[in-house]
């Protein structure tokens, strides 16, 4: 079993960035794809980006060009940078890791205002 956490949500203004991290308890090596999903009230929580072990990325149409998913497996830790954020991109952000089972954090809250 693996324990995610994410930390560098926040408030921020629209075309400015953030860097979202998620920190996992075991090694990360092994664990087949790490991703980062996005949830609004009202709407199902959705893809938007995800890094396979062999460092394979896949991102949602809608950060395409925007946004950078990174795998440290020396640190345990998976990112994303966020930049030009757009209002629509305000979210609770999850961390997700898939290993045999579907492991997820508790969510960081991303605000971006126009």
């Amino acid at each position: 079993q693996v324990q995610l956490v994410e930390s560098g949500g926040g408030l921020v203004q629209a075309g400015e960035s953030l860097r979202l991290s998620c920190a996992a308890s075991e090694s990360i090596f092994s664990i087949d794809v790490m991703g980062w999903y996005r949830q609004v009230p009202g709407k199902q929580r959705e893809l938007v980006a995800s890094i396979a072990a062999g460092g394979r990325t896949k991102y949602a149409e809608f950060v395409k060009g925007r946004f950078t998913i990174s795998r440290d497996n020396a640190k345990n830790t998976v990112d994303l940078q966020m930049n030009s954020l757009k209002s629509e991109d305000t979210g609770v952000y999850y961390c997700n890791a898939l290993w045999g089972l579907s492991y997820w954090g508790q969510g960081t809250q991303v605000t971006v205002s126009s």
